[in-house]
C-alpha cells in the first residue's frame, strides 16, 4: 500500500494543485489523506488543503500518509496523532490546518469500529474500516453484497493471496482466504474448500489438513506443507455460515439451513470471479468435509440452477460458474442410509469398537436403527423442523451416544480421546486449540484484514445448535445430486476407513443407491487398488463409473486406508494424489508409471 500513497506525493510534487486536487472534494480527501482516521465531512482544513498555491507545503501531509499507512492495519490512534503533530510542527504555515485536522482526527478515531471512509484511486475503490485498509468491490447484480479485500503474505508468501470479507447488507460478514496455485495458476482449476460442523471454520482445513501451511509449536508458528492442495489448484477457504471462524454478524443474525447459506456462497463466488475474472474460466470444484456433505450438494445445486437461468436469460454482469465437480470428504449426505450403517461399522468394520459383533452392545445398537430410519424418512417426506429435529436428536443420541462413551476418538477409532483441555481437547485434536491461538494473534488478524477485537473459534457451538434445532442435517442432500451428475457435473466421494462419525460403509452405500444414468455401471464395479504416484504404495481402493476408463470417472467412490475423518491430515501424500488426479481427470487406477508417462503433475 505504500506505493498508493507515494503516488500522491509524486502528484503533488510534479503535477501541481490542478493534478492533485482536480477541483473536487473527493479527490482532495485522497490527496490530503486525513491520516488513518475517517473525516466524515469536508472540514475547513481539508478545504484549505486544496486551495493552497504552494504545493511543496503539502508534501509533509502526504508524507504522513506514507508513514502512517505502510501496512494494512493503521497504527494505534495515539501514534497517528503523535506522528501528525511531529510532522506538522515543522511547518509554521500549517499550524492552523494541523490543529483543525488533529481535532477532527481525534473525534473520528473515538468513533471506534464504525469509523469508515471510502475513496477511489486508479479506477479502484478503497475503504478504511476499523483502521484496516481494503479494496472495496461491488456488483451491479448484488446490491446488498460487497467484498472487502486485502492481500496478506502469511502461510505461504511465495503465492498470490487474497483475504477479507463478503459483506451481506449491514448484517452478515463472511471471511475468506484465497491462495493461488504453486504451479501455473493461470491454468489451474479452482477449488472452494468448506469444513463442516456445522459451525466449524474452513481455516481448520487450511491449517490442519490441506492448506499451504500446517499449524505447529502450540500455535506459535506455521510450517510449509509440501502436500498442500494448492500445489496444482487455486483454492478458496470460506468461513460460512455467518458467525463461523472470523465471520460475524452485527446484530446476532444467524443462519440455520444449508439452502439459505448457499445463497450467500453463490453471491460470494459471483463477486470474487467478477473481481478476478482470470479464475472464472477454470473448472470449479466444491470440496467439503463432514457436514459439508450436506452443504456442498445444496450449494452446487444453487450454482447449477443459476447457471441454467443465465443460459436462458444472459446477463453481462454475471459469470457462468464452470461447475466441474462436487467432492465430498467423509460427509453426511444421506442420513437414512448412513445412520443404518453405524452398527455395521462399529461391530464389523476394519477397526471394531466392540469385540463381539453378536454381543449385547451390538445388538442394542441394531435395535435403534428402525426407529431412526422411520424418523428420517418422515423428515424426507414432510420436510420441516418438527419432523427433522426429532430424527436428528434420536439418531445421534441412540446410535452415537453409546459409542461416545467408549473413550475412543470418534473421528479416528484407532486412537483414544482425552477431552481435557490440557490433552486432546473437546474435539479430540489438540491442534484445534493451536489454530485458535495462531488465528487470534493480533498481527495475523491485521494481515488478514480482521478487526483485532474479533475472536476466532475453530467451531461455534451456537451455530451447530441452530442447524441441529432446525433439523438441517437430516435432509436428503443426496437427492440434489442426480440432476447435476446426469448433466455433466462429476461426483467424487471419499472416506477414511478409520472414521466412525461418517463411516466409509454408509458413504459407499448411498453412492450405490444414487439414481443417476451411471447407477447400473457403478453397482457392477468392484473396488480396484489405488496406488499413489510418489511412493507407489496402495493408499486405498476406488470404484468408478463413466469416462470409459479414460478419466477419473463421473461417479467415483474411494475408500482411503489408514485414515480417519480428516484424510489429508492422516494421509497427506495420498490426499494430494487423489485430488490432483480428480481435478485433472486422470484415472485413479493408473499405475505410477502410467501417470508419469501421461505427464500428470503430482
Amino acid at each position: 500500500m505504500y506505493n498508493l500513497y507515494k503516488h500522491h506525493i509524486d502528484t503533488l510534487a510534479k503535477g501541481g494543485r490542478a493534478a492533485a486536487c482536480r477541483g473536487s472534494y473527493s479527490e482532495c480527501h485522497v490527496t490530503c489523506g486525513r491520516t488513518a482516521a475517517a473525516l466524515s465531512t469536508p472540514t475547513r482544513a481539508v478545504q484549505r488543503c486544496c486551495s493552497i498555491s504552494t504545493m511543496r507545503s503539502l508534501i509533509p501531509i502526504s508524507t504522513l500518509l506514507a508513514v502512517s499507512l505502510t501496512a494494512y492495519a493503521a497504527p494505534p490512534a495515539h501514534n497517528i496523532l503523535d506522528s501528525a503533530q511531529a510532522v506538522f510542527s515543522q511547518s509554521l504555515s500549517f499550524q492552523d490546518i494541523a490543529s483543525e485536522w488533529l481535532d477532527d482526527a481525534k473525534k473520528a478515531i473515538l468513533k471506534g469500529k464504525k469509523n469508515m471512509e471510502k475513496w477511489y484511486h486508479e479506477g479502484k475503490e478503497y475503504i478504511m474500516q476499523d483502521n484496516l485498509l481494503y479494496e472495496f468491490v461491488t456488483h451491479p447484480s448484488f446490491h446488498n453484497y460487497n467484498l472487502r479485500v486485502t492481500e496478506p503474505k502469511l502461510c505461504d508468501p511465495s503465492v498470490k493471496q487474497y483475504s477479507g470479507y463478503l459483506d451481506v447488507a449491514e448484517d452478515k460478514h463472511l471471511f475468506f482466504w484465497f491462495f493461488e496455485s504453486r504451479t501455473a495458476p493461470a491454468d489451474a482449476p479452482l477449488i472452494l474448500w468448506l469444513n463442516g460442523g456445522p459451525g466449524c471454520s474452513s481455516t481448520t482445513g487450511l491449517l490442519f489438513e490441506l492448506g499451504p501451511c500446517n499449524i505447529a509449536d502450540n500455535g506459535r508458528n506455521v510450517t510449509h506443507n509440501p502436500y498442500s492442495w494448492n500445489s496444482e489448484a487455486n483454492i478458496i477457504f470460506l468461513d460460512q455460515p455467518v458467525n463461523v471462524g472470523y465471520s460475524y454478524s452485527e446484530d446476532g443474525t444467524a443462519v440455520s439451513s444449508s439452502p439459505v447459506a448457499g445463497k450467500d456462497v453463490y453471491a460470494f463466488l459471483e463477486l470474487f470471479l467478477n473481481k478476478y475474472p482470470k479464475y472464472s474460466k477454470a473448472p470449479f470444484h466444491i470440496a467439503a468435509e463432514s457436514y459439508g456433505g450436506t452443504y456442498a450438494p445444496n450449494f452446487a445445486s444453487i450454482i447449477y440452477k443459476q447457471n441454467q437461468e443465465l443460459l436462458a436469460a444472459p446477463n453481462p454482469h454475471l459469470k457462468h460458474i464452470n461447475l466441474a465437480s462436487v467432492i465430498l470428504a467423509n460427509g453426511l449426505t444421506d442420513p437414512y442410509i448412513q445412520m443404518a450403517s453405524v452398527p455395521d461399522y462399529a461391530c464389523e468394520g476394519p477397526y471394531p469398537v466392540y469385540d463381539d459383533p453378536q454381543g449385547p452392545q451390538c445388538q442394542a445398537l441394531r435395535t435403534k436403527v428402525p426407529t431412526c430410519q422411520r424418523l428420517v424418512k418422515s423428515c424426507y417426506n414432510f420436510n420441516s423442523r418438527f419432523t427433522c429435529m426429532p430424527a436428528n436428536v434420536y439418531c445421534n443420541t441412540q446410535l452415537f451416544g453409546p459409542l461416545m462413551q467408549t473413550g475412543l476418538n470418534p473421528y479416528d477409532v484407532r486412537r483414544k480421546c482425552d477431552r481435557s483441555e490440557d490433552k486432546d481437547g473437546q474435539l479430540c485434536y489438540k491442534q484445534m486449540g493451536w489454530i485458535e491461538t495462531w488465528m487470534n494473534e493480533p498481527s495475523n488478524k491485521a494481515a488478514l484484514g480482521v478487526n483485532p477485537e474479533r475472536t476466532f473459534e475453530s467451531c461455534n457451538m451456537q451455530v451447530n445448535q441452530a442447524f441441529t434445532m432446525n433439523g438441517d442435517g437430516m435432509h436428503n442432500s443426496a437427492a440434489l445430486l442426480p440432476e447435476l451428475v446426469d448433466n455433466g457435473v462429476r461426483l467424487l466421494v471419499y472416506a477414511g476407513n478409520a472414521d466412525m462419525m461418517c463411516n466409509y460403509m454408509g458413504n459407499e452405500r448411498w453412492v450405490e443407491a444414487l439414481p443417476t444414468k451411471f447407477s447400473e455401471e457403478f453397482v457392477k464395479t468392484k473396488p480396484i487398488p489405488w496406488v499413489t504416484t510418489e511412493t507407489g504404495r496402495t493408499a486405498g481402493s476406488a470404484r468408478s463409473a463413466g469416462s470409459a476408463g479414460f478419466g477419473a470417472g463421473n461417479v467415483t467412490f474411494v475408500n482411503v486406508f489408514e485414515a480417519g475423518h480428516m484424510v489429508p491430515y492422516d494421509q497427506p501424500e495420498a490426499a494430494l494424489d487423489l485430488i490432483t488426479r480428480w481435478v485433472m481427470d486422470t484415472p485413479l487406477t493408473l499405475s505410477p508409471k502410467d501417470v508419469r508417462d501421461a505427464s500428470i503433475p503430482l
